[in-house]
C-alpha cells in the first residue's frame, strides 16, 4: 500500500470517530463506538494497523508516527465524550416513560394509643371539660395523702410504687412533699389544679402512669389513663353516670349501643365510690360487660385538703384505662402488642 493511501484511510478514520463520538447521547451508544473503533481484534483502528505491514520500509516510519497520532485523537474523543456523559444530569441521560404509575410514598401515621387519646380529648372537650397536664414524677402529698390514702393504706407499699428515693422513717408528716415517685396515677394532676382554681373545676387529665405489675396480656407497667373531675354545687352521682354515659355513646356508637351500669366499690379518694362497667359491641363484633376503671363522688377529705368547703361544693371524679378502651375498640387481645413497635401490627390503625 502507499504510503499516501494509507495516511488518507488513517485522516478518513480520525474523522469518522471524531463524529461518532461527539453523537453519542447515552452509555450504551458510548460503549459501542468505544468497540467499533478501539476493539482489541475487529475494531477499526486494529485493522487499519494491520496496513503497515503493507507500507514500503521506507514510508514505515512516516506512517507509524501519524497512525499513533491518529490512535490518540480516537482514544481522546472517546475519554471526552465518556466525560461528557458521566457529568450530565440523570434527567438528561435516562428517559422517564410518564406512563408509568408513580412510586407511592410510605406515610406514617398516630399510633393507635395517640389516637385514641385525641378522640377522647375531642369529645370531653364538647362536653365542657378542659384537658390539662401534669408531672409524672410526683411527691407523696400529691400522689397519696391529698387523695387521702393514709400511711398504712396498701397503695403506697414500696413494691406497689416505682419510688426515686428512699422512704423517710419516721414517715414525712401531713402536708409534706416527703419521697418522689412515678405517679401511680392521673389524679394527682387534679390536685394541682384544684390547689390553685377556685371552683367550678371541669377538667380531664390524660397521660402515662406507672406500677410495677409483671408484664402479660392484660397488665403493663406504664399505661394510659384519663381522669375527669368536676366540682361545682349540687354536683351529684346523677350527673357523673350522666357525663360518662354521653361520653361513651359519642365514642362507640348510638344510644342504643351503649349500656353504662355502676357496681358499689371503695376508693380512698371518692365517697360513694363505684366501677364503671361498660357494654357496646366492638367492631369486631364482640359485646359483653366489660370493667372500665373507676369513679365516685369527690371525697369530703380530698375537697377540704385543697381548700375547698364540702359543705359549699361537692363533685364526681372518674378514671378510665385508656389502653383497655383502645383495645376492646380494634379487637386487640394481648397490651404488650402496642408496645412492641412492631410496624407490621401498628400500620393496620
Amino acid at each position: 500500500m502507499a504510503l499516501a493511501d494509507f495516511l488518507a484511510t488513517l485522516d478518513s478514520l480520525a474523522q469518522e470517530a471524531e463524529t461518532a463520538f461527539l453523537a453519542v447521547g447515552d452509555v450504551v451508544a458510548l460503549e459501542n463506538a468505544r468497540v467499533d473503533f478501539l476493539g482489541a481484534k475487529a475494531g477499526k483502528l486494529r485493522q487499519v494497523q494491520k496496513g503497515l505491514g503493507s507500507v514500503t520500509p521506507a514510508e514505515k516510519p512516516a506512517a507509524g508516527m501519524r497512525f499513533n497520532e491518529v490512535k490518540n485523537l480516537v482514544e481522546s474523543a472517546f475519554a471526552t465524550a465518556q466525560a461528557r456523559l458521566s457529568s450530565a444530569t440523570p434527567e438528561s441521560r435516562e428517559s422517564v416513560d410518564v406512563t408509568l404509575p408513580g412510586k407511592p410514598r410510605r406515610v406514617g401515621h398516630l399510633h393507635p394509643i395517640t389516637q385514641t387519646i385525641r378522640s377522647m380529648k375531642e369529645i370531653m372537650g364538647r362536653l365542657g371539660f378542659t384537658a390539662v397536664e401534669g408531672p409524672e414524677i410526683e411527691d407523696e402529698w400529691h400522689n397519696f395523702e391529698a387523695l387521702n390514702i393514709p400511711l398504712v393504706h396498701p397503695a403506697r407499699d414500696p413494691l406497689e410504687n416505682f419510688y426515686l428515693g428512699v422512704a423517710k422513717d419516721p414517715p414525712a408528716e401531713a402536708g409534706s412533699p416527703g419521697p418522689f415517685l412515678l405517679r401511680s396515677q392521673t389524679s394527682t394532676v387534679q390536685i394541682r389544679v384544684m390547689e390553685s382554681t377556685l371552683p367550678p373545676v371541669r377538667i380531664i387529665s390524660l397521660g402515662r402512669v406507672y406500677r410495677p405489675d409483671t408484664a402479660d396480656a392484660t397488665h403493663y407497667p406504664m399505661f394510659h389513663q384519663i381522669e375527669g373531675l368536676l366540682v361545682d354545687r349540687g354536683v351529684t352521682m346523677a350527673d357523673l353516670k350522666s357525663v360518662l354515659r354521653m361520653f361513651c355513646q359519642s365514642y362507640f356508637g348510638g344510644e342504643d349501643e351503649v349500656h353504662i351500669r355502676f357496681r358499689p366499690s371503695f376508693f380512698p379518694f371518692t365517697e360513694p365510690s363505684v366501677e364503671v362497667d361498660m357494654n357496646w359491641r366492638d367492631a369486631q363484633g364482640n359485646a359483653g360487660w366489660m370493667e372500665m376503671g373507676g369513679a365516685g363522688m369527690v371525697d369530703p377529705n380530698v375537697l377540704r385538703a385543697v381548700g375547698y368547703d364540702p359543705e359549699e361544693v361537692t363533685g364526681f371524679a372518674f378514671g378510665l384505662g385508656v389502653e383497655r378502651v383502645c383495645m376492646r375498640q380494634h379487637g386487640i387481645t394481648d397490651i404488650r402488642a402496642l408496645y412492641q413497635n412492631d410496624v407490621r401490627f401498628l400500620e393496620q390503625f
